[in-house]
């Protein structure tokens, strides 16, 4: 009886942990839009840049101002302010908002972009 109880406990304390554990990573995933941007980009507090900057905290910082990473020379230039409506404008097409950016990945679903945006603006916060 003492082994049943025991397996009930533990059974329960498991289910728990995998639950729990699945509603913490789904809090945090990242978006499925997202997905292509995670080739080049990380979003964590501290991150490394990759072939992109770093995006934690973009949303309302210049552009241009991640320390360490190689910006072109048009993004330098650009004197942009990431808000909302810049991010999505950029994001609906790299190129045509800032001529010789190095991105070239366009995201031409307004749902998409604002689904990035609302993760860049969560991440942030963090």
């Amino acid at each position: 009886m003492k082994l049943l109880i025991g397996l009930a406990v533990m059974g329960a304390a498991s289910a728990a942990l995998v639950f729990g554990s699945e509603a913490t990573q789904a809090q945090s995933a990242a978006p499925a839009a997202f997905a292509a941007c995670k080739a080049c980009h990380t979003v964590n507090k501290g991150g490394r840049n990759g072939i992109g900057p770093n995006l934690h905290g973009v949303v309302g910082r210049p552009a241009a101002s991640v320390a360490g990473f190689n910006y072109s020379p048009a993004m330098k230039a650009s004197k942009l302010r990431w808000d909302d409506a810049t991010l999505d404008a950029y994001l609906a097409g790299p190129m045509k908002k800032v001529p010789g950016t190095k991105m070239p990945i366009a995201t031409p679903d307004p749902a998409k972009r604002a689904a990035i945006i609302a993760y860049l603006k969560a991440e942030g916060a963090k």
